[in-house]
């Protein structure tokens, strides 16, 4: 056994003489069921002291072992989808010892990327790139001349309802390229999925006539590395098991020219380096169905809620128990908590109301709507482009539909917004949830860019709460029978910042901003909840005499040009502050208005800078952005200063 530096967790007696595949192949067959409890238990100690995914990694620990110990890694490209499952994976190549920074700033991230690592051959974080990125891969190597070379993507069930997975299935299926996917069967994403495909795969491995039809196959399929040459026949004789069996559950797959093989029990480790060393012998497309379980191998994960032990948090690895740290003061809730509640309360007053998630119910609490209305809330699956379709083809029927996408994840259906919803112009409440940076999740899951994507589309409102009452106004204006057109209200992960936030609906001016604070000296002009890291530095500079005047824009679009006539009229010293990319944003906004108008002042711009933000925590990314309170305050220092340096000059 060997304790890792910097981590106080000790690893296995195999896991420590393992820092690469090469190393993991020298393992005996017979000593890989004892490396995965020993790689099982890694993640449990780490995770649970470090925080981080949990279940979808213990899921596919026999997976992850198999994959590196048959396939010839990273000569093999092996692609993960989305990469919750994927610590196994860092683990085994060369990433054991640094393990503990997962998610921390400055540390390795919690998605494959290929800047960290040889291994990691497709930056991932967003679902189901996974097939179209590996065929890619596989058409490259056919092109050069590299028969040898194997392609692997692994993709969960829940990421297989994307259209995207099917797009590079049709695509694949024509190609003949050396692809094998691995279809990871284990009936979650982070909630349970939903939909026609998640039932087809539950008949597949239900059905007897099947796994009658499965031994023939598998009778078949392990005799191939004995045949050699002779790999292709027996491919086709196992087709034709398939065909006499009459297997209707295959046709799917099949049809997409895929052969398909399983379901295989995705924990037996050595019957998983067989199955995969035979399939190895097979050209082409193929599909390998495993069968896995969330949470594997830790009981508590296994026999409770398996959303909850998606992402636990901290907990204690012995009993189970959740760490939560109970604070003595009633806490402001999270903003997906208060759009939850407050949805299910304008339905209850208007029935025209419907909500609308792609796979992410527990992540923006519309699973509140679900359990009080189920036939008005709908999990659409990983699905984003059409949950903003069938949210638009509800709004032609005279419904209001509430659409909660994640920001960085309606980037995703940024032409279905343009061309089904603001075209026609809809009435489709977009709410974008995860505004801003995200924190431990990094880069894919940033919400930077929405404020910038959505200002330039026509008829589209763009709006951005400072706080909780104002998230509840917006959603309680958007609804309203006299506003028409597409609505996008942003807000962020996480916290807001008033404990009592259930206060009466009031309907807000559209296009209408507000002063929070007077002052003489400069102005700062904020969007959203960055206006309360503004309200922190104001007042740090009110002690030292210095008398900043603060408004709120409430809305990028339409953009409230009495606010800034009046703000231009008095300063000659403005700020604009922003948790979204400074190009294009309200920074960007409130230039091209003082340039229209043909005033003429000294602006300064914070928000995103033009690069992506890496993984940390909230805080450490604002001072990296530099719109962190003590930095806006120094700004209005060094501005002031500079006004100071021209009077005296």
């Amino acid at each position: 056994m060997e304790i890792v530096k910097g981590s106080g967790v000790v690893a296995g007696e195999l896991l420590a003489k393992v820092n690469s595949p090469a190393d993991l192949k020298k393992l005996h067959e017979d000593q890989l069921e004892q490396f995965c409890k020993e790689l099982r238990q890694f993640i449990i100690d780490i995770v649970s002291v470090k925080g981080g995914h949990f279940g979808a990694s213990l899921g596919v620990v026999e997976l992850t072992t198999a994959l590196h110990y048959v396939f010839n890694t990273p000569y093999d490209q092996l692609v993960w989808d989305v990469g919750h499952q994927a610590y196994g994976h860092k683990i085994i190549t060369g990433r054991r010892d640094v393990f503990h920074t997962n998610r921390i700033y400055k540390g390795i991230s919690g998605f494959p990327k290929r800047s960290e690592s040889e291994y990691d051959t497709f930056g991932v974080g967003h679902s189901s790139t996974s097939i179209g990125g590996a065929l890619g891969m596989a058409v490259a190597s056919k092109y050069k001349g590299l028969k040898d070379k194997h392609h692997i993507a692994v993709i969960g069930d829940g990421a297989m309802t994307a259209g995207m997975a099917f797009e590079a299935l049709n695509h694949a299926g024509v190609e003949n390229a050396n692809l094998l996917v691995v279809l990871n069967d284990n009936c979650m994403s982070i909630d349970p999925n939903v939909g026609a495909l998640k039932e087809y795969l539950t008949d597949i491995t239900t059905s007897h006539t099947y796994n009658k039809a499965k031994d023939k196959i598998w009778e078949l399929l392990g005799k191939i590395s004995k045949f050699g040459p002779n790999a292709q026949e027996i491919a086709s004789k196992m087709e034709n098991a398939v065909k006499t069996s009459l297997l209707k559950q295959s046709n799917l797959f099949e049809s997409f020219k895929f052969r398909y093989f399983g379901p295989v029990d995705g924990h037996d480790v050595v019957r998983l380096t067989k199955v995969l060393n035979d399939l190895k012998d097979i050209p082409g497309p193929k599909l390998l169905h495993v069968l896995t379980k969330k949470g594997k191998g830790y009981k508590f994960s296994e026999e409770g809620n398996e959303t909850v032990w998606h992402a636990p948090g901290l907990f204690n690895k012995d009993t189970g128990e959740i760490i939560k740290v109970i604070p003595k003061e009633p806490q402001p809730p999270k903003y997906q908590d208060v759009f939850g509640h407050t949805i299910v309360e304008l339905a209850e007053k208007n029935p025209k109301i419907m909500g609308i998630t792609p796979a992410m119910p527990t992540g923006c609490s519309l699973n509140i709507m679900m359990k009080a209305m189920p036939d008005r809330a709908f999990d659409v699956g990983i699905a984003e482009q059409h949950a903003v379709t069938f949210s638009a083809g509800l709004a032609t029927q005279g419904l209001v539909p509430f659409c909660n996408i994640y920001s960085s994840f309606m980037q995703r259906a940024y032409d279905q917004v343009l061309h089904d919803v603001a075209l026609q112009n809809l009435k489709v409440v977009l709410c974008l949830d995860r505004g801003g940076l995200a924190g431990a999740d990094g880069p894919t899951h940033h919400g930077a860019f929405d404020i910038a994507y959505f200002r330039c589309v026509p008829n589209m409102i763009v709006s951005a709460p400072m706080n909780e009452e104002e998230l509840r106004n917006l959603m309680y204006t958007a609804q309203l029978d006299e506003i028409q057109g597409p609505f996008s209200i942003r807000y962020p992960r996480g916290n807001g910042v008033m404990a009592e936030w259930k206060t009466p609906f009031k309907k807000l001016e559209i296009g209408k901003g507000r002063k929070i604070r007077d002052g003489k000296d400069i102005a700062i002009v904020s969007l959203g909840t960055a206006g309360n890291l503004a309200t922190i530095a104001i007042k740090a500079l009110e002690a030292e005499g210095v008398s900043v005047a603060h408004y709120d824009m409430r809305f990028a679009k339409p953009i409230d040009e009495t606010l800034l006539h009046e703000v231009f009229s008095r300063y000659k010293k403005v700020i604009t502050l922003e948790d979204a990319c400074i190009i294009g944003g309200i920074g960007s906004a409130v230039l091209e208005f003082m340039a229209d108008h043909g005033y003429t002042a000294q602006v300064k711009r914070l928000g995103i800078p033009d690069k992506f933000i890496e993984h940390g925590e909230p805080a450490e990314l604002y001072e990296e952005c530099g719109f962190s309170p003590k930095q806006i305050a120094q700004t209005v220092r060094e501005m002031l200063l500079e006004k100071q340096d021209e009077m005296a000059v």
